[in-house]
């Protein structure tokens, strides 16, 4: 009987971003997100670890080849999000408060377009070493 295997990809982008609700006074939005809401912006180091399941492949033993997959993520996330500030340079947060759950969430919608939908993806995205999300949950 064939059992269901993960296979995990960590990978880092360093981003700048600014939590705000455009909807809300300066006032609101300092109580609410407090030093994230800076003017200025703020930076994080993020590290992103991406999560695939599924059967292994009965030719090559491999569930996915992690090089591919790395490509992938390098081409797709790393390449748009590093060194930049999510809310200016990023098109789908030009309409989307940049939270961990967002990125994390955007990520994952990214990723799903170019990973067999066979396979289960999971997105675990660290904003600190202490502070992190998953998607799904």
């Amino acid at each position: 009987m064939k059992q269901k295997i993960a296979v995990y990809r960590k990978e880092h982008f360093n981003a700048a971003h600014r939590l705000h609700n455009p909807l809300w006074s300066d006032e609101e939005n300092k109580k609410v997100f407090g030093k994230c809401n800076n003017p200025s912006f703020h930076g994080h180091n993020y590290e992103l670890v991406v999560k695939v399941v599924g059967y292994t492949d009965e030719q090559t033993g491999y569930l996915v080849d992690m090089k591919i997959l790395s490509d992938i993520i390098q081409e797709h996330v790393v390449e748009k999000f590093d060194h930049k500030n999510l809310n200016l340079d990023v098109a789908e947060f030009k309409d989307l408060n940049p939270t961990a759950e967002n990125i994390a969430m955007v990520i994952w919608n990214i990723l799903r377009a170019h990973i067999d939908h066979a396979l289960d993806l999971y997105v675990t995205l660290f904003e600190t070493e202490r502070n992190y999300v998953e998607y799904p949950a």
